[in-house]
């Protein structure tokens, strides 16, 4: 996605004739938010060039707005974010306030568990770990695949949510219940374990930092991040939605087990 993005040959040819333009953008293959807020900016120019009549920006919120840069309680980094690649996509709302957008507060994919790394591992024992830094907080969380049939549904409903921030989400889960249906799926028992923001944080991999902060974010901060992504509005534009039963079902084939 990064090379499309960056080339604005492109996005204006892709985005001709459209009625609407779906924005989003990929943090993680470059891990720059000043990358990521010009890639949003190229996106909004396309769309305003090709007359789009309807707008989705997928955005997140500012973490900063509730963790202030000099909150000690969460490390800065990059030297002016909480939380990058949240912080980033929201400052970038700002080059879609003239267009008709409608600002699409996503979640947690569960293809994370296969495509980043974060599928159950085996322990020395044996034993399978699911390891997600959340404690006892229900986390926001989808099917990528429902995400654009989310979009979709937000697009077949005309102008009505044109100027609105809206979120979805398939389900609101806590670690030890994803453990629990994970191990359903896969047939012997996953352990939940939980570890500190700062452990995480130090767990060496890129990213780990950014991804550290965002789980403490959505963590202390659960009961508005939950609230903000309601799973009766995403079923009302989604009918099809899926529970993450529904997804294992279909895809544990998949989660290679580290």
């Amino acid at each position: 996605i990064g090379p499309f993005v960056d080339d604005a040959d492109s996005l204006r040819s892709a985005c001709e004739g459209a009625y609407g333009v779906y924005g989003v953008t990929f943090f993680w293959d470059h891990f720059s938010p000043e990358r990521e807020k010009a890639q949003a900016a190229a996106i909004a120019g396309a769309a305003q060039a090709a007359g789009a009549a309807h707008v989705i920006w997928s955005t997140l919120e500012d973490s900063r707005k509730f963790i202030p840069l000099d909150d000690g309680r969460m490390p800065t980094l990059q030297g002016r974010y909480k939380v990058p690649h949240f912080d980033a996509k929201a400052e970038a709302d700002a080059v879609f306030a003239a267009l008709p957008t409608t600002y699409l507060l996503t979640s947690f994919y569960w293809d994370n568990l296969i495509m980043f790394g974060m599928a159950p591992r085996r322990g020395e024992d044996g034993k399978l770990v699911f390891t997600l830094p959340m404690g006892e907080a229900k986390l926001p969380q989808i099917a990528a695949e429902d995400i654009g049939r989310c979009a979709y549904g937000i697009f077949r409903r005309g102008g009505e949510l044109i100027g609105k921030r809206v979120g979805i989400a398939g389900e609101h889960l806590t670690g030890a219940e994803m453990a629990a249906k994970l191990g359903q799926a896969l047939g012997e028992e996953v352990a939940y374990f939980s570890p500190s923001f700062d452990a995480y944080r130090g767990f060496g991999f890129p990213g780990a930092d950014d991804l550290g902060n965002m789980f403490q974010f959505n963590h202390d901060f659960a009961a508005q991040f939950c609230a903000a992504r309601s799973l009766e509005f995403s079923r009302s534009v989604n009918p099809s939605l899926q529970s993450f039963d529904e997804w294992l079902s279909r895809n544990k084939s998949r989660i290679t087990i580290g």
